[in-house]
């Protein structure tokens, strides 16, 4: 069998960056180039598997079973966030980690320290596998790409190895929220499935934020300085006042579990006119709510104040909370805790910070919570995986298929 570590290696090395602003799916052509290895690499394993239209690959290994049980799904994105470059990935690898920082190598005095990170000290001893600070790693979600096709490299070389029908999915664009709106749950096939995207050794999810996006275009009115009194609207002012009017301890750097918050993602203007992206989060549907209407509210407020369409918001739903569908079917969750102890993992059910495939998909009528796939700090520079936890996360996939096949 190939190494895990080799297969996440080639597979970051392709660049899959998503791209927001485009109107294709996928977002970017460039992230077919790994879509299309992984189903040839299916292919070659003797898993029937196909690419269709819109970039989705999907995979099934028949069952090898004299009895009917439910087909199992594993789900992973190609696609690696726009927040920082995939391109050129020059991976470190550092066997048995020593606790100490780490020198990333592309930029000089940069460097992955505990004293920032404590969480690293929980993988010393591991080889842990870094960025060299020029670009992000794609552990988020190569490692999980890379834990299904290692899972499915044992399933067919092993055929003692009992297993119902197993579906695979891999999908583009789930960095900006567009990953399964074309999925077809229906021909995909499984009966419940789980998204290997989550982060550290152990988690284990089946709540997530409800969310949406909000685009917010201030029109200001430039007049020459020397002559702007009592004319001139700065439209960069007035967003600036618009902003300050949400409760800055609602905002990401001062939340955690299940607590919500407004998040100003960018901003772009001049006098004449500027435009604020927010993105609005929240555990709860009732506060979910409220944020969006406290947000309008804000908007109504400056435009009473410099006049009738200063300000125009763009508010737009983008995922709910999986708990409604997950949780009715309650013993998925208790597969994966029982096939995490079979690992040596304690499994750590929390609610996601965040969203996954997961939850459209569980909305579209295949409930999917969320597994483990090793790494941490992502969309950034100084995101690492341990090898030993993507290893252990190939181990709960086919731990759950045991306890399903039983």
């Amino acid at each position: 069998m190939e190494k895990i570590l080799d297969r996440f290696l080639r597979y970051i090395s392709v660049d899959t960056q998503s791209n927001e602003e485009s109107e294709t799916q996928p977002s970017a052509m460039k992230e077919l180039d790994l879509l299309k290895m992984l189903c040839e690499e299916l292919n070659a394993l003797g898993i029937k598997a196909e690419l269709d239209e819109w970039g989705y690959v999907m995979g099934t290994i028949p069952s090898n079973l004299g009895k009917d049980v439910p087909k199992v799904g594993f789900i992973a994105h190609v696609d690696t966030a726009p927040d920082a470059s995939g391109k050129d990935v020059k991976p470190q690898i550092i066997p048995d980690y020593d606790g100490g920082e780490i020198a990333l190598k592309g930029v000089d005095g940069l460097f992955l320290k505990p004293s920032e990170f404590p969480e690293m000290r929980d993988y010393i001893g591991q080889t842990l596998i870094t960025t060299d600070g020029t670009t992000l790693l794609g552990a988020d979600d190569k490692a999980g790409v890379a834990e299904i096709m290692a899972a499915a490299e044992y399933i067919m070389t092993h055929p003692e190895f009992k297993h119902g029908e197993i579906k695979i999915g891999f999908t583009p664009d789930e960095e900006i929220g567009r990953g399964v709106v074309k999925f077809d749950v229906a021909k995909f096939g499984a009966d419940f499935a789980y998204t290997m995207d989550g982060g550290e050794v152990g988690e284990l999810e089946y709540e997530n934020f409800n969310a949406a996006s909000a685009k917010i275009h201030i029109q200001g009115r430039n007049v020459h300085p020397g002559y702007a009194k009592e004319k001139m609207k700065n439209a960069i002012l007035i967003g600036m006042e618009l902003n300050s009017l949400l409760p800055a301890s609602q905002r990401p750097e001062h939340t955690e579990g299940y607590e919500g918050f407004f998040h100003i993602i960018s901003f772009k203007g001049s006098v004449e006119e500027a435009d604020f992206a927010y993105i609005i989060r929240d555990h709860d549907t009732a506060k979910f709510e409220h944020r969006k209407k406290m947000l309008r509210e804000v908007v109504n407020f400056i435009n009473v104040k410099y006049g009738e369409g200063t300000a125009t918001a763009d508010i737009k739903d983008q995922y709910y909370n999986m708990r409604l569908q997950v949780e009715p079917h309650y013993h998925i969750i208790e597969k994966a805790v029982k096939a995490m102890e079979m690992a040596g993992v304690k499994a750590k059910i929390q609610p996601i910070r965040g969203g996954t495939d997961g939850a459209n998909l569980s909305f579209k009528g295949l409930p999917c919570p969320n597994i483990f796939a090793g790494g941490l700090n992502f969309h950034g520079k100084m995101e690492f995986v341990p090898l030993e936890s993507m290893e252990k996360a190939s181990q709960v996939i086919l731990n759950i298929i045991s306890l399903f096949a039983e």
